[in-house]
């Protein structure tokens, strides 16, 4: 059920197309879709990005409450539930998978953004018809989102897969990752899918890889070309190793001066001061070992989901569609 189509009556509709506090909403379009590419391109939102929308949000919710004296008392119960679902559980949601690591923080934080912004359907009217066509029964929009979300989602592997198949990488891999050369994993984004002993899903985090360098004051051919060097020493200084987005100060070929330790890479040294994204010693020893010390002249990664790119992609089809998972269940009769 939409409760703004029932109430769009009741409401006021600017400019024959919608009402006030679902004009404001539509300002979510071209953010998230500034987001996307920011998340595309280099896997970091700022958290600035989310503060106008949250409060766009907030005036929204409060716009749509001074309305609720013109609605029925169903419909002001329909209102309050979908808000509580949204605010309560939505929200909290993407907090949840932030901390038990299934999101990045910007993630989480566009998740919390849309539970703001779209606590119910919104309606659009335009070309003779109204917007979103289908409607879940429930009417909290941000969870349509989130589901339209994940469905987009879920073509992701279809697309590597897609991707490595003219190239004859037949591999269970080859829906999750695929190979990039070996001298351009310092510029690449994603996670090692590759050990020196064969496959892995815990592989390196290229991040991580990037801090490390930083924190060391190396180059990534530097490492390669003396990788025993670096096996058995520590940076006598380390430096500040960042967040591990590209970019940032350059780094001296040479390196700083380096102190001898049984501490194999430094690896405890670095993860002692840095977290690097969870990253265990073990995980980036085996890591440093395989891109240092390897022959080879490509090496396979997971570039994971840029997930703010699908969540444009289900915004726009929520917006326009609606509900994709309830439509395709209706049309099978559930």
């Amino acid at each position: 059920m939409n409760l703004n189509a029932l109430s769009s009556v009741s409401a006021s509709v600017l400019f024959g197309v919608t009402t006030g506090p679902d004009l404001l909403r539509l300002l979510a379009v071209p953010v998230f879709a500034w987001a996307a590419y920011r998340d595309l391109r280099t896997r970091r939102v700022p958290n600035w990005t989310w503060y106008p929308l949250v409060a766009v949000g907030v005036v929204a919710l409060v716009w749509d409450l001074l309305t609720l004296a013109d609605l029925t008392g169903i419909q002001r119960r329909l209102f309050a539930i979908q808000a509580i679902v949204s605010l309560g559980f939505v929200a909290p949601l993407g907090y949840v998978f932030w901390r038990i690591g299934g999101f990045g923080g910007a993630d989480a934080k566009a998740i919390i953004t849309l539970a703001v912004l779209f606590p119910v359907y919104p309606t659009y009217y335009a070309l003779g018809g109204a917007y979103p066509v289908y409607d879940a029964p429930l009417g909290v929009f941000s969870f349509t989102i989130l589901s339209n979300t994940v469905l987009v989602g879920l073509l992701y592997p279809v697309a590597l897969a897609v991707r490595n198949l003219p190239e004859g990488r037949f591999t269970p891999a080859m829906f999750v990752g695929h190979p990039v050369s070996l001298h351009d994993v310092p510029t690449a984004y994603g996670r090692l899918l590759e050990t020196s002993t064969g496959f892995t899903r815990g592989g390196l985090d290229i991040d991580a890889l990037r801090m490390y360098l930083r924190w060391r004051g190396i180059s990534f051919s530097a490492l390669r070309a003396d990788p025993q060097r670096y096996r058995g020493t520590v940076p006598v200084e380390p430096n500040d190793p960042g967040d591990g987005s590209l970019g940032g100060e350059a780094i001296a070929d040479d390196g700083p001066v380096e102190s001898v330790t049984d501490d194999s890479w430094g690896a405890e040294a670095f993860l002692a001061e840095h977290s690097a994204y969870g990253t265990t010693s073990d995980e980036l020893r085996e890591g440093l070992s395989t891109l240092a010390e390897s022959d080879r002249e490509s090496i396979w990664i997971t570039p994971g989901i840029p997930f703010i790119v699908p969540m444009l992609a289900g915004l726009v089809v929520a917006l326009t569609f609606g509900d994709v998972m309830f439509a395709a269940l209706s049309a099978f009769g559930f």
